[in-house]
């Protein structure tokens, strides 16, 4: 499916609902419970639809430190919560399991999530110790789960973590876009909250045709001069209450990034 006719606007700007931490997390607080997860996540997605954003995507962000391959309670909380709040979705949503590919299409596939976004190409020195991937085998789970209708969303500039692929990150573009069927291809900064370089966005969306998205440090100041180059965003940090990563978003913040953007449309 093409991007325009997945969010059926130009510049699509794709918000982030982060889950606080989930069962079985280090930071779950076993008071507060599944109960106080739901609210505030649901009251984060309506506050991102009443600010007119375009999408947005579910994130065990704070299931910290994060993992290479999800629990099994992962999964299944994230499932059950999404599941229990489908008739207060109004707008197009993804998934993005930190950092299990497999795990983010099982729950795309369960819920009826339009796309993943995901680590899904490369191998990393990361936080996580020695970070390796296996795009061959997702897509064929993919085709095995009937998976057809969920975009694949590439962040091919892992935050946290260093790229043993010392090509350019424009040829790595290039060479993803050709061999491993991306629908999107995300650039990042060198973490959460941090934009990439004008000129790295620049160098990818001239050597690939694939849609090219922004995924970290977008905000009012820099969206404007981000999309002209790129085909869309992903924003977290700069919706939230003070601008901080963990904390609820603030729908006056959305209301005011999508009236900046709504200006370059």
């Amino acid at each position: 499916m093409k991007v325009k006719d997945l969010f059926n606007t130009e510049k699509p700007v794709i918000g982030m609902v982060h889950f606080p931490p989930l069962p079985g997390s280090p930071l779950y607080d076993d008071e507060k419970g599944m109960k106080y997860i739901k609210e505030r996540v649901k009251n984060d997605l309506i506050s991102l639809q009443e600010g007119k954003i375009d999408g947005f995507i579910f994130c065990n962000e704070n299931d910290r430190p994060y993992k290479l391959e999800a629990n099994y309670i992962t999964v299944a909380s994230m499932s059950a919560i999404i599941g229990e709040l489908k008739d207060t979705i109004k707008i197009p949503f993804g998934v993005d399991v930190l950092w299990d590919p497999s795990a983010a299409i099982s729950i795309a596939k369960a819920t009826g999530a339009k796309f993943v976004r995901e680590i899904i190409t490369g191998t990393y020195v990361s936080d996580m110790g020695l970070w390796n991937t296996n795009v061959g085998d997702l897509y064929r789970y993919k085709k095995l789960i009937d998976g057809k209708d969920i975009s694949v969303f590439f962040n091919i500039s892992a935050e946290f973590a260093y790229n043993l692929d010392r090509r350019p990150i424009e040829e790595i573009a290039r060479s993803v876009a050709f061999s491993s069927l991306a629908d999107v291809i995300l650039v990042s900064g060198p973490m959460t909250g941090v934009a990439p370089e004008i000129e790295t966005l620049k160098r990818v969306k001239e050597k690939i045709d694939v849609p090219v998205f922004v995924n970290t440090g977008v905000n009012i100041k820099n969206v404007a001069e981000l999309l002209k180059i790129a085909d869309g965003a992903i924003v977290g940090t700069s919706l939230k209450k003070d601008g901080i990563t963990w904390n609820p978003i603030d729908k006056e913040r959305v209301i005011d990034f999508m009236k900046e953007v709504n200006k370059i449309r």
